[in-house]
């Protein structure tokens, strides 16, 4: 990593592509993971895992159950932060912006290129619900596999794509004794400004 803002690219997306790319060469398995930060009207903090499906300027978006409990959230409060930590390249990305859903035909495009089980699957589950015992759920899903058996499957009106638009991007890179390199790039308009942090 340089230790020259001037090497660094005006814009983030640019470092954050490279740095992708490097993770999907060197990570077990999904390099695409993050980290998704929420919270709600009680300003409680809820983070779990998702996957990043695609990005571009318009910012970062993954796929979910809109009555899931980060869907609630997001409703109440539409903002979130994304965190990827590659310990294969010793990198870390923090994305910090607003939220909002993807249109309906982006949604519908994604949810036609997954898995037919998948598809199946978003229908049959009521996501962050208590359930009374797995076999609720496989009934509820062979229901729904028989229901739309020779046919397609069409997407549920609950599950949708949200999109984080950044503000903030903030780039790390371990180095021995904690003596990291922080770089931070906040949005300005049009553009970015970028600057270094302290470890």
């Amino acid at each position: 990593m340089t230790t020259n803002l001037n090497d660094l690219p005006a814009d983030p997306l640019d470092l954050f592509k490279d740095w992708l790319a490097e993770a999907e060469e060197k990570e077990q398995s999904y390099a695409n993971a993050m980290i998704l930060a929420t919270s709600g009207q009680n300003s409680r903090p809820a983070a779990r895992a998702v996957l990043l499906k695609e990005y571009d300027e318009r910012g970062f978006v993954f796929y979910t159950n809109s009555q899931s409990n980060k869907g609630e959230e997001l409703k109440e409060n539409p903002q979130a932060e994304l965190l990827f930590y590659w310990k294969s390249t010793e990198k870390q990305v923090r994305i910090s912006g607003t939220v909002e859903m993807v249109s309906g035909e982006e949604a519908d495009a994604y949810f036609a290129t997954r898995a037919r089980n998948s598809q199946i699957g978003a229908w049959a589950s009521q996501q962050s619900r208590e359930m009374n015992g797995r076999g609720a759920f496989d009934n509820s899903f062979e229901e729904i596999k028989e229901k739309y058996e020779g046919q397609d499957v069409p997407r549920p009106p609950h599950w949708t794509g949200y999109r984080v638009t950044p503000d903030h991007i903030e780039f790390w890179t371990e180095v021995e004794f904690r003596l990291h390199h922080r770089y931070l790039y906040e949005r300005a308009g049009e553009s970015w400004t970028k600057k270094m942090l302290y470890p």
